[in-house]
C-alpha cells in the first residue's frame, strides 16, 4: 500500500482547525464561517522594466472580519499562490485572536523574486501593487493593514505608506495603513527584532512551569539548553541570538539554504550573521562544521529545535527522525499535520506557530496604535516616571547620611532605578506580558481537558472560542 500523501499546508490548517472545533460545543454553521476565506483578490499588473512589460501576479487574501481593520504580512516570494496566501490569512486569524491583538486576519504575496531586480525596480513593481490594493481598500488604516513578510521589510513597507498617502493625501491616519515601517517613517523600536523576541518569550515562559517541562522529557532551566535552528533570517538570527546572548541557551546548529553549521561547543550567531552577509551563505564559516545539507541538522539531537523559515520542513518523510523532544515553530506550518500526529504520538512537545510568531503582529498592534495616537510610546510619562524614582533615592540617601552612612546602595542601583522606560523597553515589556498571557490561556486548555493531546490543539480552541465570541457580539 502506497504511504499517505502529505497534506498541502492549507489543508493542514484545515485539518488542525476541524481537530479543535470536535471538542467545542459550536453550531455547525458558526464554525463554518470562521473556517473559510472571506475573500481573496488576485491582482494581475504590468510595469515596464528593462525595455519591456513584465506582468506580476499578487494576492491579497482576507479571511475573518470578524474584528477589523484586518491584519497580515505581504510576503515576496517565486512560491506564492492562493492557497498559500489564504491558509496564512487563516492562521493569522487565529494567531490575532490567541494574542488578543484586535485584528481579522488577512495576508498578502507576490509571486516575484527579490533577488532578481534591483532596488529601483523593486520600488516600481511595489508601488504598482500597492496601488492597486490600496484603490480597492485592500490596504487601509481602518480596514486592511499589511506588514513585512518573506522576501519584504522596512524599505517595502516605507513604499507602500507613501504609496497610501500620495493616493489619500487628506487621511491624518495615513501612517497606520502599514506596519513595520523604518523608524524615521513612522515605525516602532523593537519591530524588527519582535517575532524573534517573541520566540525567546515563549520559551521564558515555557521554561517557567517545570511540569510542562517534564512533559518533553526535559528538566531545569532554559540556560544551559541546546538549540538547533533552521534559517538564519529575520526570525531565526534574533531568537538565536537572544537566546544565546542572554539566556545562556547553546546554539550547536544552524541550517541554511546553502548547507549548515554544526558546533557542539556552540555557534557565534554574530559571527555567523556577518559571514552569511558577507559571503551570501554558511560555507566556509570557520566556527563550526560545514554540512553540505543543511536539512540533516533537522534530525541531530539536541533539546529545543527551531524551525524559523518555510512551511512544510517537518513531514510524514523525516518526522520519525526528528529527535529534538522540545519544537518551537518560529516560522508559520513548519510542521505538517501529518508530522504533528508522529510527533505528538511520541511525546514531542511542540510549541505552535500560532502563539510561538507572534511578536511580530503584537508589536504591529502596537505600531498600529502609535501611528493613530500620533505620539511616541513613553514621550509623556518618562521624564515624569524618573523625577518620582529621584524622590525614592533621595530619601534613602538622606536617611543613609542620618544613620552615619552605615549602609549604601548597590553599585548601578540608582542609574538603573532612575532611568524611565523609553519605547523600546514598553513595547518589549508588552510583548513580554502578551507571551505570559497567550501561553497561560493555551496552558489552561491543555491541563484543564484530558481530551486535549497538545499546546497546538489549545492553541486553536482559546482562538476560535474568541472569535465565536466575536461573532456573536454582532448577532451572528
Amino acid at each position: 500500500m502506497a504511504p499517505p500523501s502529505e497534506p498541502r499546508f492549507r489543508e493542514s490548517v484545515d485539518r488542525m482547525f476541524a481537530k479543535a472545533v470536535a471538542l467545542m460545543d459550536l453550531a455547525p454553521g458558526l464554525a463554518e464561517k470562521i473556517r473559510v476565506c472571506n475573500a481573496t483578490y488576485t491582482v494581475r499588473f504590468g510595469v515596464r522594466l528593462r525595455g519591456k512589460i513584465e506582468t506580476f501576479t499578487g494576492y491579497r487574501s482576507v479571511h475573518s472580519e470578524h474584528m477589523e481593520p484586518v491584519k497580515g504580512g505581504i510576503r515576496y516570494a517565486l512560491a506564492v499562490s492562493q492557497d498559500e496566501v489564504e491558509a496564512l490569512a487563516a492562521l493569522m486569524t487565529y494567531k490575532c485572536a490567541l494574542v488578543e491583538a484586535p485584528f481579522g486576519g488577512s495576508k498578502g504575496g507576490l509571486c516575484i523574486d527579490p533577488r532578481a531586480w534591483d532596488v529601483h525596480e523593486l520600488e516600481q513593481i511595489t508601488r504598482r501593487f500597492a496601488y492597486e490594493l490600496i484603490k480597492r481598500d485592500l490596504i487601509s488604516p481602518s480596514q486592511n493593514v499589511p506588514a513585512p513578510d518573506m522576501g519584504t521589510g522596512a524599505r517595502e513597507m516605507a513604499w507602500i505608506a507613501d504609496q497610501y498617502q500620495r493616493m489619500h493625501t487628506t487621511d491624518i491616519n495615513a501612517h497606520a495603513c502599514v506596519t513595520g515601517k523604518p523608524l524615521n517613517a513612522g515605525g516602532i523600536s523593537g519591530r524588527v527584532e519582535a517575532t524573534g523576541r517573541g520566540v525567546q518569550y515563549a520559551l521564558r515562559e515555557f521554561f517557567r512551569h517545570p511540569e510542562d517541562v517534564a512533559r518533553a522529557g526535559l528538566s531545569g532551566l532554559l540556560d544551559g539548553k541546546r538549540a538547533i535552528v533552521q534559517g538564519l533570517g529575520n526570525v531565526g538570527y534574533h531568537a538565536a541570538r537572544f537566546l544565546s546572548e542572554e539566556d545562556g541557551v547553546r546554539v550547536i546548529g544552524v541550517a541554511e539554504h546553502d548547507g549548515g553549521i554544526w558546533n557542539p561547543e556552540g555557534i557565534d550567531i554574530e559571527a555567523l550573521r556577518h559571514w552569511i552577509t558577507a559571503n551570501g551563505g554558511v560555507q566556509g564559516f570557520p566556527g563550526g562544521t560545514y554540512l553540505m545539507d543543511g536539512a540533516v541538522l533537522l534530525e541531530e539531537d539536541c533539546d529545543i529545535l527551531i524551525p524559523a523559515a518555510l512551511e512544510g520542513v517537518i513531514t510524514r518523510e523525516n518526522a520519525p527522525r526528528i529527535r529534538a523532544p522540545l519544537i518551537i515553530e518560529a516560522a508559520n506550518g513548519p510542521v505538517t499535520a501529518g508530522a504533528d500526529h508522529i510527533l505528538s504520538e511520541r511525546g514531542t512537545v511542540i510549541i505552535p506557530d500560532l502563539y510561538a510568531n507572534a511578536g511580530g503582529v503584537t508589536v504591529s498592534y502596537f505600531e498600529w496604535v502609535k501611528n493613530l495616537g500620533h505620539i511616541r510610546f513613553g514621550r509623556m510619562q518618562r521624564r515624569q516616571e524618573e523625577a518620582r524614582h529621584q524622590l525614592v533615592v533621595d530619601e534613602l540617601e538622606r536617611l543613609s547620611h542620618e544613620m552615619g552612612n552605615t549602609w549604601t546602595l548597590s553599585p548601578g542601583f540608582k542609574e538603573r532605578y532612575l532611568r524611565g522606560a523609553d519605547e523600546l523597553e514598553l513595547v518589549r515589556s508588552g510583548l513580554d506580558d502578551t507571551m505570559r498571557t497567550a501561553y497561560q490561556s493555551m496552558r489552561e486548555v491543555w491541563h484543564g481537558r484530558p481530551d486535549v493531546p497538545d499546546l497546538r490543539m489549545a492553541a486553536y480552541m482559546v482562538a476560535i472560542e474568541r472569535v465565536a465570541a466575536s461573532y456573536h457580539a454582532k448577532g451572528l
